[in-house]
């Protein structure tokens, strides 16, 4: 069990702490493998030091906001870091945004300065040119913002513009001790030790591999192995060859790996357990995967507004479902329907948390702040889930997408979930579609595996024979790949208008 009073009282007071305390205690321990070189966490507090003065020198200061535009690296491991030790917020973002994606969140942010790691990033580099950003040291840096005003803050470590399925961006504050402790509580619940090797493609960029897979690996002392970008063939290498004991990865990840490697068997590699989060789990990959690396394939839930984690299943109680399991010690959740009381276990309403890993709110957007965090210090998360007897999450699918066909409710997961069954699918995404007299129709756009590719026909039978008619898809459009963010998460917004 994990004393949380404990684990809280022992918090550092900035994410910084943690190379720092991993130096003080183990210099030279891999901290960092990029690129073939390994870093010692000796080598990576000394890293952030040399950044945290190329900082200072530039004229950041505490409180100001320091966009970071960068792919999986340990520079910008070591600026997340640094900007923490300045005192000012890092503003994560993925090079891989449009140029109007990325200046509307330095614009919204406010930012003193724009950092851009181009030697790893072909689109960080294309960034940093038409910014008129200068090398310096390794890095591509751009004009001082002379209007940043500081924020009086000192709590906040990090904004995140969440990339949202609505399309349009929000910046989630969160503090240090909201991502010390998911990162903490993390790393206990996976028993993270020293010895493991995690690998780390998550686009850090995002809050599953900010705090999931960085914080949480080096706060055990663990290493991690940077990969910028995900390939199924990076995929499999760094399974079989690279020694890793954890891998985490978003569903779609691991569809593409079984897509590379066909019908084969257990893998041969050193795994001790695979996790996978960001989007809804399929019963069905979750079986393959399993037969493929030969240990359970376990499943959790989180959002940026929880930094991110919210529950996850325990290593020592492998499920056959897809629950997201029990919400993490300290975390306390609510299923909840429209009168605003808790539901019976067993049916679905809105799922809502409380706990230390809340972020503080919005930035600069008192208003969906304050329709986002409810009386009490509840979150809505804006989510639908159903609570087990045991007390487990099924998460049914997100508030705002539910279809009402002919007065009916669909939840489109539940569709999802039916369609990724068949052997022909790698991955579906449903959507509604308004039509005449106010009703929704079910449109589901499908990425088939391009090694069997099914017929619309042939998928309408599949969904006829397992689906009530209501919820079966009045079209069905095969794509070669689902428009997806650097996360792994597919754009249903982007759908939506197809639809």
């Amino acid at each position: 069990m994990i004393d949380i009073h404990s684990l809280l009282a022992s918090l550092p007071a900035r994410i910084d702490a943690i190379p720092r305390t991993a130096a003080a205690r183990t210099p030279d321990a891999p901290a960092l493998v990029d690129a073939g070189r390994t870093l010692t966490y000796r080598d990576l507090a000394d890293l952030v030091d040399r950044r945290a003065d190329q900082l200072r020198a530039r004229g950041v200061r505490p409180g100001d906001r320091v966009l970071l535009a960068s792919e999986n690296c340990a520079d910008q491991i070591a600026l997340i870091f640094a900007a923490a030790a300045v005192g000012a917020w890092i503003v994560n973002v993925n090079p891989r945004l449009t140029a109007p994606e990325l200046d509307a969140i330095r614009a919204h942010a406010g930012a003193r300065l724009a950092l851009y790691t181009a030697a790893v990033s072909p689109e960080a580099e294309a960034h940093a040119a038409r910014t008129a950003a200068a090398f310096d040291d390794g890095l591509m840096v751009g004009p001082l913002n002379d209007d940043c005003t500081p924020e009086q803050d000192a709590d906040v470590a990090a904004l995140l513009y969440t990339t949202g399925t609505t399309g349009k961006p929000k910046g989630v504050m969160l503090s240090h001790r909201s991502l010390l402790f998911v990162a903490a509580v993390s790393s206990r619940l996976r028993g993270l030790a020293p010895g493991d090797n995690a690998w780390g493609v998550l686009p850090i960029s995002h809050v599953y591999g900010l705090t999931s897979v960085m914080l949480g690996t080096l706060s055990a002392g663990a290493c991690l192995h940077l990969t910028p970008r995900f390939t199924p063939e990076g995929m499999l290498a760094a399974i079989r060859d690279d020694g890793l004991s954890i891998v985490q990865g978003v569903p779609a990840m691991y569809a593409r790996l079984l897509e590379h490697v066909g019908e084969s068997g257990p893998l041969p590699s050193r795994l001790r357990f695979a996790y996978a989060g960001g989007s809804p789990l399929d019963p069905a990959l979750k079986v393959a995967v399993e037969r493929l690396l030969g240990v359970p394939l376990h499943n959790g839930y989180g959002l940026s507004e929880a930094a991110p984690t919210v529950s996850q299943t325990r290593l020592d109680a492998p499920r056959s479902d897809t629950s997201v399991g029990l919400p993490i010690p300290g975390v306390e959740v609510r299923v909840v329907g429209k009168d605003g009381l808790d539901v019976g276990a067993g049916d679905a309403g809105e799922l809502w948390v409380r706990g230390p890993n809340l972020m503080r709110g919005y930035y600069r957007d008192p208003e969906t702040t304050a329709a986002a965090l409810r009386p009490g210090g509840w979150l809505n998360t804006g989510d639908m889930a159903r609570r087990a007897a045991d007390g487990a999450l099924f998460i049914v699918g997100r508030t705002k997408e539910l279809i009402i066909r002919s007065g009916f409710n669909v939840y489109p997961l539940e569709v999802e979930t039916v369609l990724n069954a068949h052997p022909g699918v790698t991955q579906s995404a449903v959507v509604g579609r308004l039509v005449a007299g106010g009703n929704e129709e079910v449109v589901a756009f499908v990425q088939p595996d391009p090694r069997r590719t099914p017929s619309e026909t042939e998928l309408r039978a599949w969904a006829a024979a397992r689906l009530a008619p209501y919820k079966r898809p009045a079209r069905i459009v095969l794509m070669a790949a689902l428009p997806a963010a650097a996360n792994g998460k597919v754009l249903k917004h982007v759908l939506k208008g197809m639809a």
